[in-house]
């Protein structure tokens, strides 16, 4: 221990206390995102430490109030700090109160999903456990550091009121870590929240209203008259797997054969960037923007538009005289937001016939979900054109096992991939190394990739045409934290005039885009798609 001699006597200053001050000092200070625990961090000298100094010096009962108040605003900057860690990892962005008010419910579900009721229930517990610790510390540091202040209040006061004038004199000359971080932090998840609500005020304003939806029936996507459209989406298909040194070479080279495969066959192949609303998880929120042809970047955004009238790109398709599904292998629950798309049908992970084992989360393999909806839709003789959204989720965490691919028609139902689902590690292996994770999500991606490919090789039909895109980029812990939210996006088709349709979009001849291949926001895509495909549009 140390000694401090003040007047009157000899104060104590005890381990105890310089404890206190200095975790006062690193959760003021620890930043809100992985990339940013470096060496630095612990440089910086934070007004606010000075503030809640003077402020502890209160004495009486209004100090008691003062540092209930400052107990609870550290023990939020903290909390923000811990979850803004979880969502940049998770979807390269702050937490957003107003946005993801939805997190605990679904991530109890998904929980109870992956442990069961009882190792959910028992998460949910930890983390309440680790809420009120966090409180609880905040409460004692402050009750620690506001005794040792009060031992010597005059001293202190001196101490702190320099410590300030030193503080305002490096920030006049522009040392930049004489710093607010706790301000900082707080005023950026206000200024979110009230942008957010802001926003939500503009998008109920435009949610229902779209130039085509007066459009004659008969106007829509003449252009692909007697067509089978599908617009398949591949769970974490982004454009890390061409700019990331641990997937890129691999992957350019199997984009690149498949180009030549798709060639010898007759298949022509276009290729581009969009650019995602989300990051790491909630593919729903891509389907919506893709379907919608509205940004939908929240959960809220998106509750909103399912309870609009703005036509999907299902339904525009239905006028148009298409049968419209969706096939989602990952829905294992009710779906009552699907009504908004307007699907003719809907194909569960319960509808789609599986018989074989799920490879964990996954439900069964992109192949299988290919061959099912082919056998459910696309029989032999006359029927409607269909225009299908298709989920492909084989790439989805925890990327193992790992399908492989059969011949078709040896699938079934789906039983021959039992011996494959029991192969290879198990997650809490896989999942001890990064080098490991990222490994397995690039063989996951070739997976996915190869069995598109096949499948188009092996339906050989001029009357197909495939739209196949990302829904998002993977988890920052795959991706990298500077990872953009772009994703690949490839038109299939052997019809020559369905690409000559596109010749204005500028895309990638072939399934490998360029480095500077058109990069368009998502939420483009249903009139590109709608302009590209309809001649007698009238201007609007």
């Amino acid at each position: 221990m140390a000694h401090n001699n003040i007047k009157g006597g000899t104060r104590l200053i005890t381990s105890r206390h310089i404890a206190a001050l200095v975790l006062v000092y690193l959760l003021l200070v620890f930043p809100n995102r992985i990339s940013a625990f470096t060496p630095s961090f612990i440089s910086y000298f934070p007004l606010e430490a000075l503030l809640l100094g003077l402020l502890l010096l209160i004495p009486g009962w209004l100090g008691r109030i003062v540092q209930m108040v400052c107990a609870s605003l550290l023990a939020i900057g903290v909390l923000l700090k811990l979850a803004d860690i979880a969502t940049f990892q998770a979807f390269d962005r702050p937490i957003n109160p107003v946005l993801d008010v939805r997190f605990l419910a679904d991530g109890m579900n998904l929980l109870q999903g992956t442990l069961g009721t009882t190792g959910a229930n028992l998460v949910a517990i930890l983390l309440a456990v680790l809420v009120v610790g966090i409180v609880f510390l905040s409460y004692r540091l402050l009750k620690v550091g506001k005794t040792l202040l009060h031992t010597a209040p005059a001293y202190s006061a001196f101490g702190l009121l320099l410590g300030l004038c030193l503080w305002i004199g490096l920030a006049l000359v522009g040392w930049h870590h004489a710093a607010t971080p706790g301000y900082n932090l707080m005023a950026m998840h206000v200024r979110n929240m009230m942008a957010s609500i802001a926003d939500l005020k503009v998008f109920n304003n435009v949610v229902n209203i779209d130039p085509y939806a007066t459009v004659p029936d008969e106007a829509l996507f003449d252009k692909l008259k007697g067509k089978d459209v599908l617009v398949v989406f591949i769970e974490s298909y982004g454009r890390t797997v061409l700019d990331n040194p641990d997937y890129a070479q691999t992957l350019r080279t199997v984009l690149s054969q498949s180009t030549a495969k798709l060639a010898a066959s007759g298949w022509s192949a276009r290729s581009a960037y969009l650019t995602s609303p989300t990051f790491g998880g909630l593919s729903w929120l891509a389907h919506g923007t893709v379907m919608s042809g509205l940004w939908i970047n929240s959960q809220i955004r998106y509750d909103r538009l399912v309870s609009g009238t703005r036509p999907s790109l299902n339904r525009l398709f239905h006028r148009a005289g298409w049968r419209t599904v969706g096939v989602q292998p990952a829905h294992t629950m009710a779906w009552p937001q699907g009504d908004y798309f307007g699907y003719d049908r809907v194909y569960s992970a319960n509808d789609l016939g599986y018989q074989g084992q799920t490879f964990n989360w996954i439900t069964m393999p992109d192949q299988y979900t290919l061959s099912a909806f082919n056998a459910l839709e696309r029989k032999p003789g006359p029927r409607a054109p269909v225009m299908a959204e298709i989920a492909l989720i084989s790439s989805h965490a925890p990327w193992t096992p790992l399908p492989k691919l059969v011949g078709w028609e040896q699938i079934g139902d789906g039983r021959i991939f039992n011996q494959v689902a029991r192969e290879g590690d198990d997650p809490d292996v896989v999942w001890k190394s990064a080098a490991r994770i990222r490994e397995q999500y690039r063989k996951a991606i070739e997976y996915v990739l190869s069995t598109v490919v096949a499948y188009a090789l092996h339906e050989n039909d001029k009357n197909l045409v495939i739209l196949v895109l990302g829904d998002h980029q993977p988890a920052a812990l795959v991706s990298g934290e500077s990872a953009s939210h772009d994703v690949l996006v490839h038109l299939l088709s052997q019809d020559a005039s369905v690409m000559d349709a596109v010749q204005a979009w500028q895309w990638t001849d072939g399934m490998l885009p360029a480095p500077n291949a058109p990069v368009w926001p998502m939420d483009t895509v249903r009139d590109r798609l709608l302009v590209a495909f309809s001649s007698k549009l009238p201007p609007h």
